[in-house]
């Protein structure tokens, strides 16, 4: 059965093709209300931030075709 942090990443990977762009703001939402806390964590900024496995496994999905977008939080389908 595959694990919940690689179900999280799984949907962030056709959210960020479906839409072109994927918030972390609504990762961290969908997180929230579909999957629980132990997922994220709060960054040294003090912001809610995506737990670093679930990160790892969609950087394993996407295979450099998601940009991280530092200035605006957010992935972009290149």
């Amino acid at each position: 059965m595959e694990s919940k942090a690689a179900e999280i990443a799984d949907w962030m990977l056709a959210e960020v093709k479906e839409r072109g762009i994927l918030r972390q703001e609504d990762v961290v939402q969908h997180i929230a209300d579909n999957y629980g806390e132990q997922y994220l964590y709060t960054n040294e900024n003090g912001n809610q931030s995506i737990d670093k496995e679930v990160k790892k496994l969609f950087k394993k999905l996407h295979r450099g075709k998601a940009a991280w977008d530092r200035d605006g939080f957010f992935w972009g389908w290149t």
